[in-house]
């Protein structure tokens, strides 16, 4: 593990599972799973908190994290339900996910939480949340916690609008995209506007709209609008996990005290570099090397 300052370790809560592959691969992921391996690949040594079954699923998604030097004393190993899975179809490069019902990370367990301590910056998406039990979980784990970065995952059937608007109400920054922006904003024709308006009536200090191949913006609370393009080029295997690349880069540049512009330009560079590679995650070190080295990580 590395020496990071424990003062800027995040707390990351949710979903690990696999994604299945129409070739029937398996690749490591979950949105909160897929952040905190990347915030461990740029030294930030974040403690994720998740359920996995105690079975081969489960024991292969330890062993990875054991490989990898993360902290797996937030990862809890449940007997009733199997380890995550979802299966992705892949159209015109755009995933489609099929996710399964009762898998264990809608178990997480309050009563199993590791201990607690200070933390600048707690994480959390939204599909997770789908059940009571994890709801419970991220409510003890919340406390006092004002610094709360919500990732927003709607998938179908699994969110309801007044959860999630009741999420955003407690969040420091959000994070979605365009189609989840057009189901929660409130009317209207011009994008800034409807973020700005969603972020105003959250209370959120930033929120960020992630734009696909159009890039991304933020809105704050001061009013300022920034934006950030795609560089020429990209060479797109898949997309899955783009935006999980792209908030992991939001956290880092948080918990750094980073400029939003900075912060934005950055997001979209590794999020351009995830879409190259199958999968959102990658074991393959020397994949972060030219990040670590041009932001000063190193």
């Amino acid at each position: 593990m590395t020496n990071t300052d424990q003062r800027k370790r995040p707390l990351i809560f949710g979903e690990v599972l696999f994604d299945i592959f129409p070739d029937g691969s398996e690749v490591l992921g979950g949105a909160p799973f897929n952040l905190a391996w990347h915030l461990h690949a740029y030294g930030q040594a974040p403690l994720l908190v998740s359920r996995v079954g105690n079975d081969a699923l489960g024991r292969s998604i330890r062993a990875s994290m054991q490989s990898r030097e993360m902290d797996t004393r937030g990862l809890q190993m449940d007997s009733a339900h199997p380890t995550g899975v979802v299966r992705i179809e892949l159209e015109n490069d755009e995933p489609r996910f099929h996710i399964l019902p009762d898998q264990a990370y809608d178990f997480i367990d309050a009563t199993a939480l590791p201990p607690g301590g200070a933390s600048p910056l707690l994480y959390h998406g939204t599909l997770a949340l789908r059940n009571a039990v994890s709801r419970r979980s991220l409510e003890t784990l919340k406390g006092d916690m004002a610094a709360v970065f919500l990732d927003v995952n709607l998938r179908d059937p699994w969110w309801e609008r007044s959860l999630v608007l009741e999420l955003l109400r407690d969040a420091r920054w959000i994070k979605l995209n365009e189609a989840e922006l057009e189901a929660l904003a409130p009317a209207g024709e011009d994008q800034d506007i409807r973020a700005q308006a969603l972020r105003e009536s959250s209370g959120a200090e930033v929120l960020f709209v992630t734009r696909g191949g159009k890039g991304a913006l933020a809105v704050t609370a001061s009013g300022q609008v920034a934006t950030v393009e795609p560089g020429p080029a990209i060479s797109v295997v898949d997309t899955v996990g783009a935006g999980d690349a792209f908030a992991s880069v939001l956290v880092l540049g948080l918990l750094r005290d980073w400029e939003l512009e900075t912060i934005l330009e950055r997001a979209q560079a590794f999020a351009s570099a995830i879409v190259g590679i199958r999968g959102a995650t990658t074991s393959d070190e020397a994949f972060y090397e030219p990040f670590l080295k041009r932001w000063s990580l190193a």
